[in-house]
Parts: C-alpha cells; structure tokens; sequence
C-alpha cells in the first residue's frame, strides 16, 4: 500500500475524468468514475494473474497497440469535452446526454481509459511482482495486492469526488464550468498524446 500510494496522489486520467465528471454532472457522477477505475485495476489484475498482461508486455507491437488505443482514446474523450465548453450550460446538458459513451455512462468511460492505460497494466508487471513469494499461489498473491489497491484508489477518488463537490456548490457558475472542462480536456488531450507517444 506504502509502494501504490504516491502513484495513486499524482494526477491522471482518473483524477481528471473524476473532475470532468463532478463539475459537468453530479457527485453521483463522479463517484461511478471512481468505481469505474477501480474496475479497469481488477481487470488489469486478473490479466496479471493469467500471464496476459506479460504476454502484451513483451510483445512490441501488441504494447504499441494498446498505447495507440489508450492515447487515441483520451485525445477523443478530451476534444469532445472541449468542444462542449464552448456552448451554454443548457447546451452543454443536452449534448452531454448525446455523447458516444452516454450509453454506458461514467462506469464505461472511465472504465476504458483505466484498461486501455499502459501505465496501470505496468504497475501490476513491475511492482506487483516485488511483492511475490514464489512459494506461494501467485493469483491470491496478487488478488490480495490489487484489493488493497483498488481500496487506496478508491479513498482517493472518492476523497476528491467529495472536495470538488462541496467547491463546485459554491462557485457554480456557467463560466466556471466552462473552464473546468476546458481545463478537464486540455488534460486529457496531453494525456493521450503522452501514453500514445511512451517508450
């Protein structure tokens, strides 16, 4: 948990969509973003737990793949948010309900950027494995260390849901929320320009 814990405080794809999500949306909003990324670690886990993800790892093309996905991803989420800043907040509602992901809401939009994000599928190929005895089953191993991470990255997450929550009631204006998101999608936007260009 001590190992997981500064790479949960540094802002990502998460932190951010969480952000996005609490200003444009609700409380209830971010917090499905917040369960959504604890849902694509336990994915990452369990392709640990197969070999998958040592098999992507060390194959080139399939690592280029993912980060392509991911970074494509991302640039899209972000354009798309700020493309919606531009227009009234009661343009803004309508266009977010018409959205590409508005079908699988906040829980599939974070959900895939957690799983198309190489650096969370390192996390599980390079620290995970510090952490293993050889002795011992490998998968409840690893279930037990991804469990305590998803609970640090759900404290997290849901923390920060709650702060930006209470400050958005306060300083809610039309103004405000369109440099949120486009702040949100700036970020998003470099995002994916970094975890598509990654080495």
């Amino acid at each position: 948990m001590a190992a997981v814990i500064p790479l949960t405080l540094i802002p990502g794809t998460s932190f951010t969509l969480v952000t996005q999500q609490v200003i444009t949306g609700s409380r209830s909003d971010g917090v499905l973003v917040a369960s959504c990324s604890a849902c694509g670690l336990l994915v990452h886990a369990a392709f640990a737990a197969v070999g998958l993800s040592a098999l992507v790892m060390s194959s080139a093309q399939a690592l280029t793949m993912v980060k392509l996905l991911g970074g494509v991803y991302l640039i899209w989420l972000g354009v798309t948010t700020w493309r919606s800043a531009r227009r009234s907040t009661e343009a803004m509602d309508q266009a977010r309900r018409r959205l590409p992901w508005t079908r699988l809401g906040g829980f599939g939009q974070g959900l895939w950027s957690n799983v198309l994000n190489p650096k969370a599928a390192s996390v599980y190929l390079i620290l995970v494995p510090q952490f293993l005895t050889p002795s011992r089953s490998i998968a409840l191993q690893i279930a037990a260390l991804s469990v305590a991470h998803v609970v640090i990255v759900l404290a997290w997450l849901l923390l920060w849901t709650s702060v930006v929550a209470a400050t958005h009631r306060t300083i809610d204006t039309p103004r405000f929320r369109r440099r949120m998101s486009r702040l949100a999608g700036t970020v998003l936007i470099a995002l994916g320009i970094r975890t598509a260009m990654a080495r």
